[in-house]
């Protein structure tokens, strides 16, 4: 009996110690790093602003500029996964590029941007075209950025229309 008082002291101990050690690692990040989330978020919200001039000026590679440039990246749409940025590329050429469709007029809002630690950020938002024949498509979003050396990156996207 007493090993297994033993046996469930440690294990107490253990589990303190590591919910002290997360608790310290979430403080740390929400406290000392609330001028560096800051900056993060708005650098991640300047992807998407980058990304909806671009949309508007009928650029799609600038558009495509804000997403990974990988094989692993992820595009959700439709009930369909297309994976990796060539496909995604691809994806948004024959909806929107291509003869008899066009890119109308992109906009972004309500966007709420959670960072999930110094390197990744998850982006809920809507999104609304206005087209030249006076159609409305829109939709929701969620985005998965993470932090690479040349900046923020959308490394995953589900994109719902209405």
């Amino acid at each position: 009996m007493l090993t297994n008082q033993k046996r469930m002291l440690r294990t107490r101990a253990l589990l303190l110690g590591i919910v002290l050690t997360l608790m310290h690692s979430v403080g740390a990040f929400s406290q000392d790093g609330k001028g560096e989330s800051s900056q993060a978020k708005a650098a991640v919200e300047q992807v998407l602003h980058t990304q909806q001039d671009a949309w508007n000026r009928h650029d799609l590679e600038g558009f495509m500029a804000g997403y990974w440039n990988s094989a692993e990246l992820t595009f959700f749409s439709g009930a369909r996964e297309r994976q990796g940025w060539q496909a995604t590329l691809e994806r948004y050429r024959a909806t929107y590029a291509s003869p008899g469709h066009e890119m109308g007029k992109l906009e972004f809002s309500g966007l709420r941007i959670e960072m999930l630690g110094a390197e990744a950020a998850f982006v809920r938002g809507a999104w609304h075209l206005t087209m030249p024949d006076g159609k409305t498509p829109h939709g929701l979003f969620t985005l998965v950025f993470r932090k690479f050396p040349e900046g923020w990156r959308i490394v995953h996207d589900h994109t719902s229309a209405e």
